[in-house]
């Protein structure tokens, strides 16, 4: 069975894992991610792929990574996270790797692990959605990758939904991410604490006290411990969800939606004024199909997943 590495690049960490044609992740190494730094970030992705190289036997490597990959699957143009702008990536990796290397959009990846062996399984048009720091995406239709024209496709995240709205890191204001991910869940945190330390006990006695330290983390366990500020906070965040994801069906109609991510760790706490928001505001509400709405089935490895899978049937 052929083995391949999968690497997840993302704003804070760099995942890779050892991955079968099963999908099943045979052994995983971590690092944190020197994102502003673009050579440190190259060699510790080096360092985790020859780490697991030692111990299996592999036939390609793939790269997920946070950023716009161009079509050549090669180049990252362009990442509002990390250090690279219009990167030879897979170049730069190719020679020091030894093995077939292929480039892609962590979302993309994402998407491609839970169409081969997630949620989407069988599905014909799969929209999904990871929801991390930010909103990455991915769009599967009939078994092909969607990339689009410039392999910059279902950048989902960026999509205005306030015009004038919150500045965003790629340049613009109001994009969904800034409403909806895991960036929002702590600063919609810090905001509370800071207006209502009474309100958001729960919520600061897991920051020690320092509003600042607050993360999309801790309000993800004060609201599965049913901490009212933190399921409120969730609550806010799935409206703006299902409003971005009606705006999709309208564009896309897909038969399923898979949402994932850290932030996914809530589960039906988001999922439900998700689905709600989504079926109030669906374009032709009773009188077409809805899209299914299903949580991610390959959890936080799935980009490292996909991302193995897509280098192991690219490579000679």
């Amino acid at each position: 069975m052929a083995l391949a590495i999968g690497v997840d690049i993302g704003g804070t960490k760099v995942a890779a894992g050892v991955v079968d044609e099963a999908g099943a992740v045979l052994e995983t190494v971590r690092r944190p991610t020197p994102s502003r730094d673009v050579d440190e970030t190259e060699d510790t992705i080096c360092a985790v792929v020859a780490e697991l190289a030692q111990r299996h036997e592999v036939v390609a490597v793939g790269i997920g990574a946070a950023g716009w990959i161009a079509n050549d699957r090669a180049t990252v143009l362009f990442s509002p996270h990390l250090a690279w702008r219009n990167e030879p990536l897979r170049d730069a990796l190719a020679d020091r790797i030894g093995l077939p290397v292929v480039v892609e959009n962590d979302a993309n990846a994402a998407a491609w692990a839970e169409y081969r062996y997630g949620a989407a399984r069988g599905e014909r048009v799969v929209c999904c959605l990871t929801l991390g720091t930010g909103i990455g995406g991915g769009l599967v239709v009939s078994g092909v990758l969607f990339r689009g024209a410039y392999g910059v496709a279902a950048e989902y995240g960026h999509m205005t939904i306030v015009p004038g709205g919150r500045r965003c890191a790629c340049g613009n204001r109001g994009c969904w991410e800034m409403y909806a991910s895991g960036r929002a869940l702590a600063r919609d945190a810090r905001e509370l604490a800071e207006v209502s330390p009474v309100a958001a006990e729960r919520l600061l006695d897991l920051a020690g006290g320092n509003p600042a330290r607050l993360t999309g983390e801790d309000v993800t366990v004060a609201a599965r411990e049913g901490d009212p500020a933190a399921v409120e906070i969730f609550i806010e965040m799935g409206r703006w969800l299902g409003r971005g994801v009606a705006n999709l069906a309208a564009s896309l109609d897909p038969s399923i939606f898979v949402i994932g991510g850290g932030v996914c760790a809530a589960g039906d706490l988001l999922l439900g004024p998700t689905a709600e928001t989504f079926a109030a505001n669906l374009t032709g509400r009773g009188f077409r199909p809805a899209a299914r709405i299903a949580l991610a089935e390959c959890g936080p490895q799935a980009g490292l997943i996909g991302a193995a899978d897509l280098a192991r049937r690219r490579q000679p």
